[in-house]
């Protein structure tokens, strides 16, 4: 006999944590305290969502903007707008005004759920939003000052009160359409990025395994990354199916904010980017008495490499592990995932060794093809040493961007990443760099990538940017930005001589510019693109040139 065929539908999936474990809570970080909910509010409120959508006038695939930073009500427009059939729009409140016009142009948003706090960023759009009919505004500190000039507004309470709390989820094609996440247009215009429910169903089932992320019900998460980022990494949809305890900051996003909520929640699973954690680690370091993390058991890390130094002191100081993943808002975002511990399969190996693997891409996720091409797209081999252009395939990994199909950056049916790397005989993958970031000296490549985490390890160092500078002779030269922590004293000969241990000396920066910030991209990376702008503006020149 055959197998039934029922379609992969997010909506088989968001209800069952509230299901299973209605009375486990949603924690929301407010600026006094917290707020708390159920599963089974939640669950009973995203329904209410999904009929005032409807009644709004919100059919099957219209898309439906959110402008919230991580709480409980954005939670609930993931729910509402899954179960019924939209298409949700998480607005990145890091873009510029004219990127955020853009998008909302080009995704054509009907309604935008807003955070009260947002509104005087979305106000920036007054008049250039035409397809919005509708803001709905969640006023999380219930101050009742807000002000919308954007569209229609009402507040996200009204909005739903009275309204039922069942609503009868539609069946749907399991490739419709479900979520749309724009990149941040680091060369033109933002690209969209339109998730199916069955791309994503898949997606969520694999973040759950004890390879991936391993999240349980017994789990209490905090997803720092936004959920304007890439669906949040997958975690909200995987915390829906699986109702574990989530704990979300919200707008406090300081380190000592986010250190006392984990504390005080009892987190054990958390998800960030790597300047989220070397922040932690300062508050900690600095008070280790007043932060009780001892349940906490894993940290996803994502965005850029995190320094293998990072990884050890979470190790050593909490017994926390470090999970890094790979992937881009192209792949959901989950493509590889590095977080093993090699002690029982290489016994020989120090931990330092064991935790310099782990610094690693990572280790494929299953149902995904990946692999490095030259520029002719042949094939490399897994050596370890080999770099090529990474290229991925599978059936959560973008064909085309939405309503811009840009054929440069697919080959036939491979998402061509942008990034480079090489993949090791064990099949770990090792990403040198963006294929725009690399320091390309004498003909040679340089990852700016490793420089950064070397030159991180050092004591006294707090951040560390390596960005290419132009040079007559070897194209191109190093350069190293570096941010000391508070009090330290580390000057340009001591960083040398560190990178001197492990690189060659044609790789070495030509010179480090000390500063007190890196700018950050909108997804929390550095932005590489405004260092190299802000020292052409200044007329930087390297030493040997000036």
């Amino acid at each position: 006999m055959a197998m039934q065929h029922t379609p992969l539908l997010m909506s088989r999936l968001i209800d069952r944590g509230a299901t299973v474990s209605p009375d486990t809570e949603v924690v929301t970080a407010t600026a006094d305290g917290t707020r708390r909910q159920t599963m089974r509010e939640t669950r009973d409120r995203a329904h209410q969502l999904a009929h005032a959508l409807k009644d709004a006038g919100v059919q099957v695939g219209d898309r439906v903007g959110t402008f919230m930073w991580n709480g409980a009500r954005h939670l609930e427009a993931y729910h509402a707008t899954a179960g019924m059939g939209a298409v949700l729009h998480t607005l990145n409140i890091r873009l510029s005004a004219a990127d955020l016009a853009y998008i909302i142009g080009h995704a054509e948003d009907q309604i935008i759920i807003a955070d009260a706090d947002t509104l005087p960023l979305l106000n920036q759009l007054a008049g250039k939003v035409p397809s919005v009919t509708k803001v709905v505004v969640a006023d999380e500190d219930e101050t009742g000052q807000w002000k919308c000039e954007v569209a229609d507004a009402v507040d996200y309470e009204a909005f739903i009160a009275g309204k039922p709390t069942r609503f009868d989820w539609p069946e749907l094609d399991e490739n419709a359409p479900l979520g749309l996440c724009y990149t941040s247009g680091t060369t033109g215009n933002p690209k969209g990025v339109e998730y199916e429910h069955r791309s994503q169903y898949l997606h969520t089932m694999t973040v759950c395994m004890t390879d991936a992320m391993g999240l349980s019900a017994t789990d209490t998460v905090c997803g720092i990354v936004p959920m304007f980022h890439a669906m949040g990494w997958g975690v909200p949809w995987a915390a829906l199916m699986l109702g574990c305890k989530q704990v979300m900051p919200h707008r406090h996003m300081q380190p000592e904010r986010l250190a006392r909520l984990m504390a005080d929640e009892g987190v054990t699973l958390s998800a960030g980017v790597p300047t989220i954690w070397q922040g932690v680690r300062a508050v900690v370091e600095a008070s280790p008495d007043q932060y009780d993390l001892s349940r906490l058991s894993r940290l996803t890390c994502g965005g850029s490499a995190p320094p293998p130094s990072l990884i050890r002191w979470f190790h050593d100081a909490l017994g926390a592990e470090m999970i890094q993943g790979w992937g881009m808002t192209e792949t959901s975002p989950l493509a590889t995932i590095s977080r093993r511990l090699m002690k029982h399969s290489h016994p020989g190996l120090s931990l330092d060794e064991q935790l310099d693997n782990v610094a690693k891409a990572g280790q494929l996720m299953p149902g995904l093809e990946l692999d490095i091409f030259d520029e002719d797209f042949n094939r490399l081999p897994h050596d370890g040493e080999t770099v090529g252009e990474v290229l991925v395939r599978g059936p959560w990994i973008c064909s085309e961007y939405y309503k811009n199909p840009q054929p440069d950056r697919f080959h036939e049916d491979w998402l061509i990443t942008g990034d480079v790397g090489k993949i090791d005989p064990e099949e770990y993958l090792i990403i040198a760099d963006r294929s725009k970031d690399l320091v390309k000296s004498g003909g040679e490549w340089i990852s700016s990538v490793d420089l950064e985490n070397h030159i991180v390890a050092l004591p006294g160092i707090a951040g560390a940017c390596v960005v290419a500078q132009p040079h007559p002779k070897w194209d191109e030269r190093p350069v190293a930005l570096v941010i000391l922590e508070p009090g330290a004293e580390v000057d340009q000969p001591s960083i040398l001589d560190h990178c001197a241990t492990a690189f060659a000396k044609w790789q070495l920066p030509d010179e480090v510019l000390y500063v007190d910030e890196i700018p950050l991209t909108s997804t929390g990376k550095m932005d590489k693109k405004i260092v190299r702008a802000d020292l052409e503006k200044r007329g930087y020149r390297l030493p040997d040139l000036r």
